[in-house]
């Protein structure tokens, strides 16, 4: 997987359209200040439509990744979370978190965003006490994730376990493999 190092920031270079970091960093902002608002404070059910508007990204964003990339196929969970790390992340947010905390099992992972290297938070101050403890900020990463893994058949559970927003050192982001999908045949067809 030596070629995948490269990948993320070839495409980052050469191949994807840009936008710039401080509007999409203050439009997203916008976004999380706005379910706040409409779901009253309520930081479960904005932590849930964040995973779910993360998902819905998900979905769709892996096609494009192995469409730009020609990625080649992952045979592992550790290749798959490299590819995650160095291509996904590095195309869509030009940065390449941490891998770390591998299980013995090799089923779980964690992706550690030290201070500073989380461009959603860039701009976030974080006022509200309850909000410090119970809102997951960046919890749109986590469903983007679980949906692009499910994409390339890996059911995967994802959620963040410290923040550097919530008084943390870092920000870590934990992926958990529960099973891979078999390809199914859609009803009525062989």
């Amino acid at each position: 997987m030596s070629k995948v190092r490269t990948i993320g920031a070839d495409v980052w270079k050469h191949k994807t359209d840009k936008v710039s970091l401080e509007l999409f960093t203050l439009m997203y902002g916008s976004i999380v200040s706005q379910l706040c608002d409409d779901f009253e404070h309520d930081y479960t059910k904005v932590n849930q439509q964040l995973d779910k508007m993360g998902y819905n990204i998900g979905l769709r964003l892996i096609e494009e990744v192995l469409a730009k990339t020609g990625l080649p196929r992952c045979h592992s969970f550790r290749e798959t979370a490299d590819a995650v790390t160095r291509v996904g992340f590095k195309m869509f947010l030009n940065i390449t978190p941490q891998l770390g905390n591998w299980s013995v099992d090799n089923k779980q992972f964690s992706i550690i965003f030290p201070p500073g290297t989380n461009p959603l938070v860039e701009f976030v101050e974080c006022y509200d006490e309850r909000a410090r403890r119970e809102l997951w900020y960046s919890n749109i990463l986590a469903g983007v994730i679980r949906g692009a893994l499910e994409m390339v058949q890996l059911s995967c559970e994802t959620e963040f376990v410290s923040d550097v927003l919530q008084g943390a050192a870092q920000t870590e982001l934990r992926v958990k493999i529960i099973k891979v999908l078999e390809d199914e045949v859609p009803q009525g067809e062989e």
